[in-house]
């Protein structure tokens, strides 16, 4: 099971507008999470107004409303309402900047009037699909569209829209939009409650960003399964849902398995689209690329080594949004690796001699390997400990190396005696002593070089860790 991510105490930003009742004790009555209020006064009415920026609206907050019930009276064509004031007839005024300018509002209604919507971002270039508007009374509807922020720079005209028989809004596909209503005169119940406008971004291809191949590991985190049910958050206020958060993938825990090749990407899609991935491959002085494996939605896989020829190879994933779209609206990227390099086959030990020569020993023979150069080698006699040895030419940096060396023998023991030719046993005489002339202390064995077989094994291994063995027996 997975822990839900932990969200914020309270809204950060925006503005809220508290009651203080007789007692001194606060209640909120409204809270916006986009506009900041910088003037309130009371209407004739002795409804609560508020003036905001930075869209310029003024908003009526319903009197005895602790559920933040409003009314966006007004969108003044400037960014803050910064001071505002009722006249004795009912009027208000209202001071703004950005721009600087002084509006009056009231005291009665006007026959008609119009409300301009704020520039609505769809965040890529989209195609405008149905208007679904909630209202009462007698109102016409206009929309229009634009590839920047400002309104102002070559948007398309305002485009009335038929509400009724409109399947779709008769306006360009493009990034902005913004709506309008116009209040028929004679109609003073007349108000817009609600509108949704249905609209579908153009599609983006999907970018793979960087790709990472690590041979001799394998990635052992089991692979993602999307949850039986799917979480949601319900946005509080009286504000717009907020875009989806930001999804952060944990990277793959790996482990050094030199039997086996890693590969990890990294790719994203501005649609936020769910991608499915395809893994190829191609060895050097080819021309095709092999499917290793598809369907994946991972961003990570590994395979066991073997499956590849020893040879220099090239890997390509590619990603598709087709999870999330019709087959030809579909959009692909791919992205190749680095070469790498594959080898699975041991060296060899070719040519090995051994040959007792007293006290020591000559030792050599030749380490080959097809693909990779020799990295290092080590003998043992007798089941003894392994000792490192050079090659001839001291650096090991080719696919053939020659070894030559001679090393000390392994100490056996002898027996105490010694048989002389008639077959009898005499005790050896020679002995030193020490700087006090009393004799050093004797033993009845001494140290000396096996006379019999020995067997001397040495192993080899190339650049990536393959490792072979040989023996010989000599006397």
């Amino acid at each position: 099971s997975s822990t839900p991510p932990a969200q914020p105490a309270s809204v950060s930003g925006g503005s809220e507008v508290y009651l203080i009742s007789s007692d001194g004790s606060p209640s909120r009555i409204w809270t916006s999470k986009d506009d900041l209020v910088y003037s309130l006064t009371f209407s004739s009415s002795g409804q609560l107004l508020a003036g905001t920026g930075n869209r310029g609206h003024i908003y009526e907050i319903q009197a005895g409303s602790h559920s933040g019930d409003y009314l966006d009276l007004e969108k003044l064509s400037a960014n803050q309402v910064t001071s505002m004031a009722r006249t004795s007839n009912g009027a208000v005024y209202a001071v703004t900047a950005n721009l600087g300018k002084l509006f009056v509002l009231g005291p009665g209604l006007q026959p008609d009037g119009t409300y301009e919507s704020d520039v609505f971002d769809a965040r890529s270039f989209s195609n405008w699909g149905r208007a679904e508007v909630r209202g009462s009374g007698d109102f016409d509807f206009f929309a229009r569209s634009g590839n920047v922020d400002n309104p102002d720079r070559n948007w398309s005209p305002w485009t009335k829209i038929d509400l009724k028989n409109s399947q779709r809004l008769p306006i360009p596909a493009a990034r902005f939009v913004q709506w309008k209503v116009a209040l028929r005169p004679g109609n003073s119940g007349a108000g817009i409650d609600s509108v949704a406008l249905n609209y579908l971004p153009k599609n983006i291809a999907p970018v793979i960003e960087d790709i990472s191949v690590q041979v001799g590991a394998r990635i052992t985190s089991l692979p993602s399964q999307k949850p039986a049910t799917e979480s949601v958050t319900i946005p509080l206020g009286n504000t717009a849902p907020i875009a989806s958060p930001l999804h952060f993938d944990s990277p793959p825990a790996a482990v050094k398995d030199r039997d086996y090749i890693a590969v990890r990407w990294s790719a994203h899609d501005d649609n936020d689209d769910d991608l499915v991935y395809a893994i190829y491959y191609r060895g050097d002085n080819e021309t095709e690329w092999k499917l290793l494996k598809d369907n994946l939605s991972d961003k990570f896989y590994s395979w066991d080594s073997s499956l590849l020829p020893d040879g220099g190879y090239e890997v390509k994933v590619l990603a598709s949004d087709a999870p999330s779209h019709s087959p030809e609206e579909a959009l692909t990227d791919e992205k190749s690796s680095p070469r790498f390099e594959v080898d699975s086959t041991p060296p060899q030990v070719q040519a090995l001699q051994a040959k007792v020569e007293g006290s020591t020993m000559h030792i050599s023979f030749r380490a080959a390997d097809t693909f990779s150069p020799i990295k290092r080698a080590e003998y043992s006699i007798d089941a003894g400990d392994w000792h490192y040895i050079e090659p001839v030419g001291q650096i090991s940096d080719s696919r053939t190396e020659e070894y030559d060396f001679t090393a000390a023998m392994p100490l056996g023991e002898a027996a105490a005696s010694v048989p002389q030719a008639n077959g009898r046993k005499s005790k050896r005489s020679s002995r030193s002593r020490d700087a006090g002339g009393d004799d050093p202390p004797q033993s009845d064995q001494a140290q000396v070089v096996n006379p019999g077989e020995h067997v001397v094994v040495v192993r080899v291994w190339d650049r990536f860790d393959n490792m072979s063995a040989s023996k010989t027996v000599t006397k």
